[in-house]
C-alpha cells in the first residue's frame, strides 16, 4: 500500500510564508500526479490546493493563484508546498496526494496548518 507522509504544518502569522512536504513510499506503479489538497473545516469536502503531474502540467485553485508554489522531486517522490502570504482562511488540515498511472488516489493523514496572529 502506497504510505503519504507530510510535514510541515504548524501556527503561522498572516502575511508570513510556510512549507509543507510529502514523501511517497511503497509505489508499485508509475506516479500520474502528485499534489495538495486541504479541508477548512470537520465536515467540510477535501478541496484542491495544488496538483502537478509528472509530465509537468500544473492546477492551482484560485485562491491560491500567485501565493503558493507546489514542486516536485521525481527521484525522491516527493511532492512541497511553498505557501506566502498566507490568511487566516488558509487555516486548514493540508492533505497529500498521490494518484497512479491507474487513476487510483491515496492519501496522506494530513497536516494542521493554523494562520493566526
Amino acid at each position: 500500500q502506497v504510505q503519504l507522509v507530510e510535514s510541515g504544518g504548524g501556527l503561522v502569522q498572516p502575511g508570513g510564508s510556510h512549507r509543507l512536504s510529502c514523501t511517497a513510499s511503497r509505489i508499485k506503479s508509475s506516479i500520474y500526479a502528485m499534489g495538495w489538497y486541504r479541508r477548512t473545516a470537520p465536515g467540510q469536502r477535501r478541496e484542491l490546493v495544488a496538483w502537478l503531474t509528472t509530465r509537468g502540467d500544473t492546477t492551482y485553485a484560485d485562491f491560491v493563484k500567485g501565493r503558493f508554489t507546489i514542486s516536485r522531486d521525481h527521484g525522491k517522490n516527493s511532492v512541497d508546498l511553498q505557501m506566502s502570504s498566507l490568511r487566516p482562511e488558509d487555516t486548514a488540515v493540508y492533505f497529500c496526494n498521490l494518484r497512479d498511472d491507474t487513476w487510483v488516489d491515496y492519501w496522506g493523514k494530513g497536516t494542521q496548518v493554523n494562520v493566526s496572529s
